[in-house]
């Protein structure tokens, strides 16, 4: 077997495929027409973010089998046409957790006590002491968006350096915050008490402009912002007003919207500390995310068990038969659940009944989570890590069976609860692929889980479907399909309607305030 090992990427990590028996070529990184030429001979590659594999490229992969990117994200690789040719596509997640931490509070350090300035400015031949009074970070309040891996080191650190630490993170339980000495809060409460926000959560639908106008606004006066984690969680023009009101006392950049930054307004503000995203930029770490994909790229093709794939699960091919047709329902149905949910989950149940529960279901297990936590991780989340990151925040899995099941040959079922109260989903297959949600709730359904779909509890009576439509109408959304459960006439019922497009959040709002109903919200699939 052959890998092509590109762009560089450590001699220790072709030291190991070689320790393996996999002949290793190294190349410098190939231009599109030299790389689609000289693919075809290889069962792997290896990469880190400047060769672009694309569909093309892995189309002429006619042997290929694995693609490993030896880093976090994988913008660069064309997943879809991956899985498309049944390509295992894996990254190295944790290799560079540490760098980025270490990053984050060297930036908090470098933005407190004004060291960047204060070092351009003696180069200059200026001796300015009192212009760079800083200020210290013993007794302030750190507020941490995004608990996971960085996120919590670099909570461990500030707290070692007299920091409250304070974090919103919708999965991280009470009791596993409590046990790091952590306070999980809104996000109202993080902007009002922190005198520095730190975010580390991908760029998601859900974070893309996080820390806005108006959430700046809700901030502390003198409040410090650092992100060094994706460009666009924070809105740049808006954190350059905050600066320029003398609202925010200034912000520490590793990441920006577009890289190189091509708007220099906010990276030139004297008190703005920026560099040109480093975070993962250390010896250790572009060693360590080499050697973590060389190792499961060997395991991978030699046929043994690995991890950080991030497009198939690890099954034996005969129970793979049995339950490839329902993975995609599993992980909409982590999705649909995490959308309907208010609060923070605390435990997940998950319920399997008919002939699929003879088999080992860990994998739609795992889908499932995978589901629910999506939303907020987007990309950090896959098939391998899923569970670690549920047990990371604290968030109980409890998994049944039951063979025998009176309305279906197969459902899945998924349970959560909230300090708001229960959720409830299930869903199932009819004529081997086609995809129903057939319960929420309690209230039976038959739903296809796809686009845009609102979900409306109301009292059942007349008027008020219709009056959820025209607001719709008004707004210029399309109704594609409506479905209505309900248990008794003139009882509480949920209506289900998929429509053509997004529904804003004012149109939302308005649908709220129809007499009759409870609630509005949209699932995005």
């Amino acid at each position: 077997m052959k890998v092509l090992v590109l762009d560089g990427v450590s001699e220790k990590a072709v030291a190991i495929l070689r320790e393996n028996g996999i002949e290793a070529d190294v190349s410098p990184t190939l231009p599109l027409d030299e790389l689609i030429a000289k693919i075809p001979e290889y069962e792997g590659m290896i990469v880190r973010s400047q060769t672009k594999v694309t569909a093309e490229v892995i189309n002429a992969g006619e042997k290929l089998k694995v693609i490993g990117r030896a880093g976090v994200g994988v913008d660069n690789v064309d997943v879809d046409a991956a899985t498309k040719r049944g390509v295992i596509v894996m990254n190295a997640p944790d290799g560079n957790t540490i760098s980025t931490a270490e990053h984050t509070v060297a930036m908090i350090m470098a933005l407190s006590r004004n060291i960047p300035q204060a070092h351009a400015a003696l180069k200059e031949g200026r001796w300015d002491r009192k212009k760079y009074t800083g200020v210290e970070v013993n007794g302030k309040v750190l507020g941490i968006i995004g608990l996971g891996r960085i996120g919590a080191e670099v909570a461990k650190r500030m707290m070692v350096m007299g920091m409250t630490v304070l974090a919103l993170d919708p999965f991280m339980t009470e009791e596993k915050a409590e046990r790091m000495g952590i306070r999980l809060v809104s996000l109202e409460e993080l902007l009002a008490e922190a005198d520095y926000i730190t975010v580390h959560t991908p760029l998601t639908p859900e974070t893309k402009g996080i820390l806005n106008a108006e959430t700046l606004r809700q901030t502390k006066k003198g409040v410090r912002i650092i992100n060094c984690a994706r460009g666009g969680i924070v809105d740049e023009e808006a954190l350059a007003d905050a600066i320029e009101a003398g609202h925010v006392a200034g912000a520490a950049l590793d990441v920006y919207t577009t890289e190189p930054p091509t708007n220099p307004r906010l990276i030139s503000l004297p008190q703005v500390v920026t560099t040109p995203h480093l975070g993962a930029s250390t010896q250790e770490a572009q060693v360590n995310v080499a050697v973590d994909v060389a190792v499961e790229m060997s395991k991978a093709l030699k046929g043994e068990s690995f991890k950080n794939a991030l497009n198939i699960p690890s099954v034996r091919p005969e129970v793979l038969k049995v339950l490839q047709p329902y993975f995609s329902l599993a992980e909409k149905l982590g999705v649909f659940l995490t959308q309907l949910a208010d609060g923070r989950m605390s435990k997940v149940e998950i319920e399997f009944s008919g002939e699929i529960a003879n088999y080992d279901v860990s994998p739609l297990t795992t889908l499932i989570i995978k589901g629910i936590l999506r939303p907020a991780l987007n990309g950090e989340v896959n098939m391998v890590n899923a569970p670690v990151l549920a047990k990371q925040r604290g968030l109980k899995i409890s998994e049944r069976k039951e063979v025998s099941n009176a309305d279906y040959a197969n459902k899945l079922k998924v349970r959560t609860v909230t300090a708001q109260g229960e959720i409830v989903i299930a869903g199932t297959l009819l004529r081997q692929n086609d995809e129903r949600v057939v319960e929420i709730n309690g209230y039976h359904f038959d739903v296809v889980p796809h686009g845009n779909i609102l979900i409306a509890p109301h009292t059942d009576r007349p008027g008020i479907i219709g009056q959820v439509g025209s607001l719709l109408g008004e707004a210029g959304i399309n109704i594609a399909f409506m479905q209505v459960g309900r248990k008794e006439v003139g009882g509480s019922a949920i209506m289900a309607l998929t429509v053509d497009g997004p529904v804003p959040q004012d149109v939302l709002e308005k649908i709220k305030k129809v007499d009759g109903v409870e609630d509005a919200r949209q699932v995005r699939l």
